[in-house]
């Protein structure tokens, strides 16, 4: 979803009609955790995007491939808005996607990035947005 809402501009609101109808097995549960981090990643873009490009070395968000981005900007925002799920875990997961739907280097690329957020998030250099980032 988040692809596509990167690709097209449509709002999250007009992504979950089109997608859910061809996900069966996905309960409830599991539409409602996606869909909030769908919300939630766009509703701190802005923000997300600037720690992401304040941790990746020569690399500015916009010319990152759209998985690896996407993947990165929901990691960051399950790391500052998800304290119940560990860190590692965060990135062990977005490693693992970025893998399956990225490019060959994008598994080394995400797990870079991400611990280098997750670090300074532990020196208390990286905290959530306030409010939502305009877009």
């Amino acid at each position: 979803m988040l692809f596509q809402i990167d690709l097209t501009g449509i709002s999250p609101e007009e992504v979950f009609p089109q997608f859910w109808p061809g996900q069966t097995g996905a309960g409830e549960d599991v539409r409602e955790f996606a869909e909030g981090l769908v919300l939630g990643v766009s509703r701190h873009r802005a923000s997300l995007d600037g720690i992401v490009a304040g941790s990746s070395e020569h690399w500015r968000v916009e010319r990152m491939a759209v998985v690896d981005r996407n993947v990165l900007r929901m990691a960051v925002y399950e790391m500052l808005f998800t304290p119940e799920t560990p860190p590692v875990v965060i990135i062990d997961e977005a490693i693992e996607v970025a893998k399956r739907f990225g490019g060959e280097e994008s598994g080394a690329f995400v797990n870079g990035v991400l611990d280098a957020i997750r670090k300074s998030a532990d020196r208390g250099e990286v905290s959530p947005p306030s409010s939502p980032s305009p877009d």
